[in-house]
């Protein structure tokens, strides 16, 4: 798959000498859903800022489809939307003339049929001459992805895009942002909602201390890591796992009643068929079991914390 935006080597340090991104190196696939997830201070913010041309990188460079983000700005930047997490417009303007302004400042013609349809598709075509200051919240987000959309970008940032909205609204975003994968745009997005990434994504990105740690293709990252989880409720209460049951590391709750077997998914099937002849060797009989996988939120977790 075509590569739309290639960032090697990148690092940025402040003036502070606080070092907020450390040797980034990754390619976005035309067409993709990439989340990037990390915890408050990990560096999310300072990528897209760079990349977006609002922050100078300190090494490093970024590619836009070929066009370096410093030599060539204007054409990697006419490429890019960006709906950032605050709304940054003026107050007293209305919605249609917010939008067509933001479509002028990356010197593209007037296309008032793009503007209608960007509105319409974002519930806010009967808001067209409504000032901005008169705008609920949920309304002034659907804005802010209007404007990012204005000048036709090829790759959208979404930074935080659901946070603090309602569920509403957050549906008709992903609708909204399933569709423009569907006619080939790049959606980058960073999320505190992970369920939205495991719903959403086709890849995943995880950064930390301004570091990314992993990218992976989602249903890879679920099948190397979502470790599953198989609970038997038992029909007799047990004291203690017999020991000819050792190897499987099997867990007894509290009171003895349930058996918890963890696995991966290569060896799950056969170990499970295993387990369950041994039980019955053991004389060990079950009423019932269900299994339950790692979520990505339950990886996360567990990949930041290896690294605080």
């Amino acid at each position: 798959m075509h590569t739309i935006l290639s960032i090697s080597d990148l690092s940025k340090t402040y003036a502070s000498g606080f070092r907020a991104l450390k040797s980034i190196d990754l390619d976005v696939r035309r067409g993709e859903i990439f989340a990037l997830l990390g915890p408050n201070g990990a560096g999310k913010t300072t990528l897209i800022s760079i990349i977006c041309g609002i922050v100078n990188p300190s090494t490093g460079s970024v590619l836009v489809d070929g066009h370096d983000i410093i030599r060539d700005y204007r054409a990697a930047r006419s490429m890019i939307g960006l709906v950032p997490q605050e709304l940054t417009t003026d107050a007293f303007a209305t919605v249609w003339a917010a939008v067509s302004f933001s479509r002028g400042l990356f010197g593209k013609r007037a296309n008032p049929a793009h503007i209608e349809k960007v509105l319409r598709a974002l519930s806010l075509w009967d808001k067209k001459d409504n000032k901005i200051i008169t705008l609920s919240g949920g309304m002034k987000r659907r804005l802010l992805i209007a404007k990012a959309l204005s000048h036709e970008p090829q790759i959208l940032f979404l930074d935080e895009p659901t946070a603090g909205v309602d569920v509403e609204l957050r549906r008709d975003m992903w609708q909204l942002v399933r569709g423009l994968r569907d006619t080939g745009v790049t959606i980058i997005l960073t999320t505190h909602y992970i369920d939205e990434a495991e719903e959403m994504a086709d890849r995943v990105g995880v950064i930390s201390k301004g570091q990314l740690i992993l990218v992976e293709d989602k249903s890879e990252l679920m099948r190397k890591l979502g470790r599953k989880q198989l609970t038997l409720q038992l029909q007799q209460p047990l004291g203690t796992v017999p020991p000819e049951l050792s190897d499987y590391d099997l867990k007894l709750s509290s009171d003895g009643s349930e058996l918890t077997y963890t696995y991966g998914n290569q060896d799950g099937r056969i170990g499970i068929v295993e387990l369950l002849k041994d039980l019955g060797a053991a004389g060990i009989q079950f009423k019932d079991l269900r299994t339950t996988q790692r979520s990505l939120e339950d990886i996360f977790v567990s990949l930041v914390s290896d690294r605080q």
